[in-house]
């Protein structure tokens, strides 16, 4: 780092004066609550994370770029015990439904069954929730095939019925 310039300065910093500026600026905020004693160690985790930096990225540990593994709040069996709600795997909440609490987790239904090894067909909504949608839906008409219109020679012949008699004036 000793050859590196900042953006906006014209002079090159070592790795101690460019930790030492760090240093300055985390303290100069006025809420950061450090004693006197411990800014000598702060300065030097700060001077090796700085050389790190400048150093070959190639001696820096590789991150583990595995998945991390969720452990479930609850077992899946636990999850769908009752009818009138699902227990989220995330926070071991009941749900009706499950959709709005997975994006305000950031996940999709098809996320949620993967992070946590659901099968496909594992359902984002509660049973009697759906079937009162279901019923709901059922008695305002969806669901139906509209009525076929009938043309007027497919028509049953009903009773006409008599025609009216004119009556004359004299």
């Amino acid at each position: 780092m000793s050859d590196d310039v900042l953006p906006g300065t014209t002079s090159t910093l070592s790795a101690v004066e460019l930790a030492t500026e760090l240093t300055i600026a985390w303290l100069g905020n006025p809420n950061t609550r450090i004693s006197a004693d411990d800014v000598p160690a702060f300065l030097q985790a700060m001077h090796a994370t700085v050389a790190a930096l400048g150093t070959d990225t190639s001696a820096v540990p590789p991150v583990d770029a595995t998945a991390p593994a969720f452990e479930p709040a609850v077992s899946v069996r636990k999850s769908l015990a009752s009818k009138d709600h699902i227990l989220s795997m995330i926070d071991g909440k009941p749900y009706k439904a499950l959709r709005r609490h997975l994006s305000s987790n950031g996940l999709t239904p098809e996320e949620y069954r993967a992070r946590y090894n659901l099968k496909s067909d594992y359902p984002m909504v509660a049973e009697s929730y759906s079937e009162s949608r279901r019923a709901t839906a059922m008695k305002i008409g969806l669901g139906r095939k509209p009525a076929l219109e009938t043309t007027p020679a497919e028509t049953t012949t009903e009773a006409k019925p008599a025609p009216r008699k004119r009556l004359k004036l004299a």
